[in-house]
């Protein structure tokens, strides 16, 4: 990669807008209204929403499946749907759609095929990625159907990594997962970044999201209402707040000019407090419908 294909932004869309045509012009459905999002490259982006907010949509518009009402996007400094970028992006949809009755190596066998892998080049991409996902080398001949939700997932996680792309999107990776797989989940796409990779991770797990997303945006109808880092919209601004270990009970109520200077006081962490994005997506959530419910209601009519 180029200096400048480095500095050029891994996603970004300018005005991207898809509107799905109804039988009457009045049941149009506007899924997106006019996006514009920049994702740099090696960050992991979250992209959240309610249900019916976009999310999924915009999805499908960067991966050139579906066309864009107006508006534009690219996608690694190419244009959506560019056939030699496609090659470059790694896609593990919502539901992991796999061949039942194939077993993990004979699944991912079938496809790296597609992406013209010789046997050998098969092989070693096979071995390197079930161990990357950590899949139990005790089930990798066993049919997929036998498969728990967890060992499903890491299967689906290998299929999108397998021709190594630069670009990695994810929705609702730990769908299905109970918390071991959970965390397991997420430190694989925090591996995914140390490797160099691009992930954009769609979730409705805000606490998962909140763990591993460098930055992140909150879609409402179709609009972005927010976007910035993770600390920049969970700092309390307002509220400043000292962690600190061994403090004796009568030294807790002091200030932390004199908890600096407390005997046996270690590991003072100035700071600044934090609210969960959970909590600032429910709020942006609420305000929302709340407004809209006032806007529907008639006028003169009692509160």
């Amino acid at each position: 990669m180029t200096a400048a294909a480095s500095e050029m932004p891994a996603i970004e869309t300018r005005n991207l807008t898809k509107v799905y045509p109804g039988f009457f012009r009045d049941q149009n459905v506007a899924a997106l209204q006019g996006l514009n999002l920049s994702v740099k490259r090696g960050e992991i982006f979250g992209l959240l929403g309610p249900n019916g907010s976009g999310k999924t949509t915009t999805i499908k518009l960067l991966l050139g499946l579906i066309n864009p009402t107006a508006g534009q996007s690219s996608v690694l400094g190419k244009p959506t749907g560019d056939q030699v970028t496609r090659r470059l992006i790694g896609y593990l949809p919502e539901e992991t759609y796999l061949y039942r009755f194939l077993n993990a190596r004979q699944t991912l066998d079938f496809y790296a095929r597609l992406f013209n892998m010789n046997r050998a080049q098969r092989t070693r991409a096979i071995d390197y990625y079930l161990d990357f996902v950590g899949l139990d080398p005790a089930v990798r001949r066993r049919r997929l159907k036998t498969y728990s939700k967890g060992q499903a997932r890491r299967v689906g996680l290998a299929q999108a990594l397998l021709n190594d792309p630069e670009l990695v999107i994810l929705d609702e990776p730990t769908s299905g997962l109970d918390p071991l797989g959970t965390m397991e989940m997420k430190n694989l796409i925090k591996e995914l970044k140390r490797a160099g990779k691009t992930v954009l991770l769609s979730s409705h797990q805000l606490a998962d999201v909140e763990d591993v997303c460098d930055r992140v945006c909150i879609l409402y109808r179709g609009k972005l209402e927010v976007e910035g880092t993770v600390d920049s919209l969970l700092d309390v601004k307002d509220v400043f707040r000292v962690e600190a270990r061994n403090v004796p009970p009568a030294l807790q109520a002091e200030v932390v000019a004199m908890l600096e200077k407390g005997s046996g006081v270690s590991e003072v962490e100035p700071g600044v407090q934090r609210s969960r994005l959970e909590d600032l997506f429910k709020r942006l959530v609420l305000e929302k419908r709340a407004a809209e419910r006032a806007q529907s209601k008639p006028a003169g009519t009692a509160k």
